[in-house]
């Protein structure tokens, strides 16, 4: 991580995104019965994927490579899930866990991208970027429907997580507040999909 543009507080959301969205990764293999090896490998492709793919686009170091604790949590997420039976994780645990590291990636990459100095809709559109592509690898990669393509909201969430915390920084709220208050909207809008099936109109012309 590059310590001229994270703060401490970017800091945490990005190991707690990391390790959420390595979380469910884990346990997507696990659910398939593979190998630990396997475990591993979901872990760190969904933990990083999004990350990886904004710092390539907004020409920062990719944050994980240079950074031992990202791939550390990844392998020990993938432990904790490897030692534990699935079955402590069935109902919507993996919808749920997955709503968190969508909010709180969607916060991290708009923030992030903001401090390199893009303009707030490609800020916002970096955030929805950090906050969707791990978990859209995770579902291609195990050969599952795309969470993008179940009819709750989702992508929304992410947006409105990525939207207040642009809108904060050029309203002048303080950072830290504006961040932790977008985590906790974007959640709550993804819960709340998640509870009542919320979801925008679809498409309906032939």
């Amino acid at each position: 991580m590059n310590p001229a543009v994270l703060t401490p507080v970017l800091d945490w959301l990005d190991l707690a995104g990391v390790a959420i969205f390595a979380l469910t990764g884990a346990l997507v293999a696990a659910k398939e019965k593979q190998t630990f090896v396997t475990l591993a490998f979901f872990a760190l492709v969904t933990g990083v994927g999004g990350g990886t793919v904004r710092d390539l686009l907004i020409g920062a170091p990719v944050f994980w490579i240079h950074d031992a604790w990202v791939a550390g949590v990844c392998l020990g997420v993938a432990l904790f899930a490897w030692f534990t039976p699935t079955r402590w994780w069935e109902g919507r645990f993996l919808s749920i866990a997955d709503g968190l590291g969508l909010a709180a990636y969607a916060v991290l990459g708009a923030a992030k991208a903001l401090e390199y100095g893009l303009p707030p809709v490609p800020a916002a559109l970096m955030g929805i970027i950090t906050g969707c592509v791990g978990g859209i690898i995770r579902d291609v990669v195990a050969g599952r429907p795309s969470i993008l393509m179940r009819p709750e909201l989702y992508v929304t969430a992410a947006a409105l997580s990525a939207s207040l915390t642009v809108l904060g920084e050029f309203v002048g709220i303080m950072r830290e507040w504006v961040w932790v208050g977008a985590t906790a909207a974007g959640y709550g809008l993804r819960l709340a999909a998640i509870r009542w099936n919320l979801a925008l109109p679809a498409y309906g012309r032939d």
